[in-house]
């Protein structure tokens, strides 16, 4: 019993150590002239499904839900954002050359025809992020007309 009050003591000290760490928070205020969303003319509706989904790891504009502010979590999120940005970065959609941007849609068509995207760990606490299978054509078939009006 002894041992385990001195493994539960150390772990709570860890936990609370860890709290004096914190992250790289990816928040910027200012939407960029390169931002996929004001380079297309992207409509009403499939602006706010993208924003919901996508944006939060997609793009320099992360809202961070309260328990970012918490350890370990808050290293997850982090590299998970970084991840998503390394991966595509919609605020710097228009820095990309046009195979580039062509390669970005056939890979945002093809997972969210997977139903790889989002995430199922994000739309767990995200509910608004959910596709429907109506939102998720809609933004296929959007997608693959950007994609195709593009040299």
């Amino acid at each position: 019993m002894k041992v385990i009050k001195i493994i539960a003591g150390i772990a709570l000290f860890l936990l609370v150590a860890i709290q004096f760490f914190p992250t790289d928070r990816n928040e910027s205020y200012t939407v960029l002239s390169s931002d996929f969303m004001l380079v297309n003319t992207v409509p009403t509706d499939i602006q706010k499904k993208l924003k919901a989904s996508c944006y939060d790891c997609h793009s320099n504009l992360t809202a961070y839900p309260w328990y970012n502010k918490v350890q370990p979590i808050a290293w997850f999120l982090e590299d998970h954002v970084k991840e998503g940005k390394a991966e595509l970065n919609f605020n710097e959609w228009d820095t990309y050359s046009d195979r580039r941007k062509k390669s970005k849609l056939r890979s945002i068509i093809k997972q969210i025809e997977n139903d790889e995207m989002p995430l199922k760990s994000y739309t767990y606490l995200h509910r608004d992020a959910i596709l429907s299978q109506e939102d998720a054509n809609i933004i296929i078939n959007f997608m693959n007309h950007l994609k195709d009006s593009l040299q």
